[in-house]
C-alpha cells in the first residue's frame, strides 16, 4: 500500500509539472488579461464597442495558436467586467480583476470619468492599464505629485491638443469669431476639453460669448441654449457624449439657433446619427481614425470587424484593437507573465503603428503623440473632412 501511495504522488507531481508546462502535448499555458467596459449605464455603445474589439483581438491570437512569450505560446483568456457607466464600479470591477482573476494587465474603461477611479486602483496595486479612449490629462496623471502614474498608459491623444484642434478647425475652417460652449460640468472629459477649447480659440483672436454648464442626467437644456442663442455665435461646441449631443441639438433647432455645431471624440458612436437624424446633418467633430481614409492596417482590421460583428468599427473599437496590440508588444517584449515585467515593457515602448495611426511615447508618459481627424456627419456615415497633426 506504501507503494501504491508513492506511485500515486509520483503520478500527481508529473500531471502538476506537465500542467504547468503545458502539458505533454505541449497545449499553451495561458495569460490572463481583463477589460472594464461600459456595458450598460449612460454610454452602452462604447461598451459594446470595446468588448467587440477586446474579443476579436484575444480571438485573433488563440487561433493562432497563443501569444509567443519568452519562447513558448500562451493563449489568452479574457476576463470582461461591466462598470455600468459608474466611477465607484469602475474601481470595484478593476480591484476584482487584479485581486479575484489575477490578471496581468487591464484595458478599459473608456470615458475618462470612469478610466480615472479605475487608474488609480491600477497604480496602487502595480498593475499595467491602457484606456482605449480616455482622454482627460487625469487619466495617467498622480493626484497628489501631478507627475506620471508609473502603471498607466493610454492609446488616445489627450485633450489639451483635442481642444486646440477643435478651436483651431472653427477658427481657420470655418472662420468663426464668436463661439458658444455647452459641457457636462460635472464629467471630467468635458469639462477638460471645454477648457482647452475656450483658452486656445480666446488666444488665436476669438471670443468665447457664452459658456454654458449643465449635469450629468439633465434633460433639459432649454435655459442654456437661450442664453446661447442671444449671444449671435458663429459656432456652437459640445464637447459631451453621443447620449446627450443629439438632445442638446434638436432643442437648439427649436429655439432657432442656425449656427453650427462642432463635437469631439465623444461624437464618435453611430448610434449619434441614429439618435440625431437629420439635425446633425453636415457637423463636425475631432476623433482619432476615419474609417474611409484608412491605412492599410486600419482596412484589414475594418474588414475583419465588419464581416464579424456587421458594423464599421467606431473609434472606440479601433483604440481598443491598438490597447491590446500594444499590450501584446510589451508582452513579448517582457518575455515573461510578470506584472512588472510588463509594466517595464510598457515604459520602453517608443513607437507604435496602429489602426489608429502611428503613436510615439516619451520616457516617462503614458499618454501617446498622435494626429488627429476630423470628420463631418453626411447622411448616416461619417466622412473625413481633414488632418490634424501634432
Amino acid at each position: 500500500m506504501k507503494k501504491l501511495a508513492l506511485l500515486l504522488g509520483v503520478i500527481l507531481v508529473l500531471t502538476m509539472t506537465l500542467s504547468a508546462c503545458g502539458g505533454a502535448g505541449g497545449q499553451a499555458q495561458t495569460v490572463k488579461v481583463g477589460v472594464v467596459a461600459e456595458l450598460t449605464g449612460d454610454i452602452p455603445a462604447v461598451g459594446a464597442s470595446c468588448k467587440n474589439a477586446a474579443e476579436m483581438a484575444v480571438q485573433e491570437i488563440n487561433d493562432a495558436g497563443g501569444l509567443e512569450i519568452g519562447g513558448q505560446k500562451y493563449k489568452v483568456e479574457l476576463y470582461i467586467e461591466d462598470n455600468a457607466g459608474k466611477a465607484d464600479q469602475s474601481a470595484s470591477a478593476a480591484q476584482k480583476l487584479i485581486t479575484q482573476q489575477n490578471v496581468v494587465a487591464i484595458i478599459g474603461p473608456n470615458a475618462s470619468r470612469y478610466a480615472i477611479p479605475a487608474s488609480e486602483i491600477a497604480e496602487s496595486s502595480k498593475v499595467v492599464l491602457i484606456s482605449p479612449w480616455s482622454t482627460n490629462p487625469k487619466t495617467t496623471l498622480d493626484a497628489k505629485t501631478d507627475l506620471p502614474k508609473k502603471y498607466v498608459f493610454r492609446a488616445a491623444f489627450i485633450d489639451p491638443f483635442q481642444g486646440r484642434v477643435v478651436a483651431k478647425f472653427a477658427l481657420d475652417n470655418l472662420k468663426a469669431k464668436k463661439a458658444a460652449v455647452l459641457f457636462d460640468v460635472a464629467s471630467d472629459y468635458n469639462k477638460g476639453i471645454a477648457e482647452f477649447f475656450k483658452s486656445t480659440f480666446e488666444e488665436n483672436g476669438g471670443t468665447v460669448v457664452a459658456y454654458e454648464t449643465y449635469t450629468t442626467g439633465d434633460k433639459d437644456f432649454s435655459a442654456q441654449l437661450t442664453k446661447i442663442k442671444e449671444t449671435g455665435p458663429d459656432v456652437v461646441f459640445l464637447p459631451n457624449y453621443y447620449s446627450e449631443v443629439p438632445l442638446q441639438i434638436q432643442q437648439a433647432h427649436r429655439l432657432g439657433i442656425e449656427a453650427p455645431f462642432l463635437g469631439s471624440d465623444s461624437w464618435g458612436s453611430s448610434e449619434l446619427i441614429t439618435l440625431c437624424g437629420t439635425d446633425c446633418e453636415g457637423y463636425y467633430f475631432s476623433t482619432h481614425y476615419a474609417a474611409d481614409a484608412a491605412t492599410p492596417a486600419a482596412t484589414k482590421f475594418i474588414q475583419n470587424y465588419t464581416q464579424k460583428y456587421g458594423n464599421t468599427p467606431d473609434d472606440v473599437a479601433a483604440l481598443t484593437y491598438d490597447s491590446f496590440g500594444l499590450l501584446w508588444q510589451a508582452l513579448q517584449s517582457a518575455g515573461k507573465i510578470d506584472r512588472e515585467a510588463v509594466r517595464e515593457a510598457m515604459s520602453k515602448i517608443a513607437a507604435f503603428d496602429g489602426v489608429t495611426g502611428n503613436m510615439s511615447f516619451q520616457a516617462g508618459s503614458g499618454d501617446p503623440i498622435k494626429s488627429a481627424v476630423i470628420l463631418q456627419v453626411k447622411g448616416d456615415k461619417f466622412v473625413w473632412f481633414a488632418n490634424a497633426n501634432p
